[in-house]
């Protein structure tokens, strides 16, 4: 069954489709939109062997010309020196300001061809066609791309809108067990921060979806999707409301740069920093005991980490904290949860609040 999921933003409006056998229908798609027939294809080297040749099929039945551009796997190699060799791709390819630029991979093809495809030529459409759990869920929703900066992850980038997303969920069946957890990160913040009722189904549901049941896979996929569409229509860029996506990113954006990205998916760090966060609200009275029991039982039932490593050097933490893009004037901005389904934007916390894993005995899971 295929889904659709508009998310309304006047001119830069645009469809997430989620369903089985996306990939074959690329060209069918593409087409839809008008676009120019010459695509730059990017994707890693074992994505492209999985599903390059299905999608260059599709793009060429329909009359496309394709070029692909393999960049390096890593949260490391999604940088300014990696985004130049995609613009001379993209130069060598003939790519005019009418020929999209196709993401074809997870969060880091994602927000590395998003990012090129919106500086190359002022701007060229973005197709995003997500091969991880946490892509379709998140980062190829809504417009953010990036690249990082060895002082700080997604420091330089901009809101750029896909023209399309297809979200092929057959392609789930080759992810490896460690993605699809990581990816489910995103899917249980979502229920923390807009719906109790998803985070209860969820908290009934998390086996199938480890055990890649289709129907609970498809839902969760959908429901994410169709929450994050809500939050990005009311703030597409990031003016207020739209910060409560970043629940749990603040420290696991710090654990990802101090660990020099070799460490942490980007899904286990947003659940340790989900877990900090959690604790945090609880700390300065916020959320109860029970709601912050609640949370990190979910995630550990999702088999993901919840505690900072206790070797973390808690100063430079902090001063990682101090270059996030919600904090603003010296002052320390934290996603907090209030209850489950809801959260705030708490400004001017203190240090001395920081204390994540400082918790009453009997309250720790």
């Amino acid at each position: 069954m295929i889904n659709k999921v508009d998310i309304k933003l006047g001119r830069r409006s645009y469809e997430i489709i989620t369903g089985p056998g996306l990939l074959s229908r690329a060209g069918e798609y593409l087409n839809e939109l008008g676009l120019g027939k010459k695509v730059l294809l990017v994707s890693n080297a074992q994505v492209y062997k999985l599903y390059g040749e299905i999608l260059k099929n599709s793009l060429q039945n329909s009359g496309f010309t394709t070029a692909a551009a393999i960049v390096l796997d890593g949260e490391e190699y999604k940088n300014l020196w990696e985004a130049e060799k995609l613009y001379n791709a993209a130069f060598g390819a003939g790519l005019d300001r009418n020929c999209p630029v196709l993401a074809l991979g997870g969060g880091v093809i994602g927000d590395l061809a998003g990012f090129v495809a919106s500086t190359y030529m002022r701007g060229v459409p973005l197709v995003q066609v997500p091969t991880t759990l946490l892509a379709q869920v998140d980062s190829s929703v809504g417009g953010k791309v990036a690249v990082n900066h060895p002082r700080g992850k997604n420091i330089i980038g901009s809101f750029y809108q896909p023209g399309i997303v297809t979200a092929d969920l057959n392609v789930l069946e080759s992810l490896p067990e460690r993605e699809l957890k990581a990816g489910m990160a995103e899917v249980i913040k979502y229920g923390i921060i807009y719906d109790a009722s998803f985070f209860a189904w969820l908290e009934e549901n998390m086996d199938y979806l480890l055990n890649m049941d289709y129907e609970a896979l498809a839902y969760a996929v959908e429901k994410s999707c169709r929450i994050k569409a809500r939050v990005v229509e009311e703030d597409e860029t990031e003016k207020g409301m739209r910060a409560i996506l970043n629940f749990g990113h603040t420290v696991g954006h710090a654990l990802e740069a101090l660990t020099e990205y070799k460490t942490y998916r980007h899904g286990e760090a947003v659940a340790i920093g989900m877990t900090a966060a959690a604790r945090l609200a609880e700390n300065m009275n916020f959320l109860s005991s029970s709601d912050r029991e609640r949370i990190i039982e979910l995630l550990l039932k999702a088999k993901l980490p919840v505690e900072i490593p206790t070797g973390l050097n808690r100063e430079q933490l902090i001063n990682c904290f101090y270059q996030d893009k919600k904090s603003a004037s010296g002052k320390l901005t934290f996603v907090l949860p209030v209850k489950i389904g809801q959260v705030e934007i708490v400004k001017d916390i203190k240090e001395e609040n920081l204390l994540f894993n400082q918790v009453s005995a009997h309250n720790e899971v």
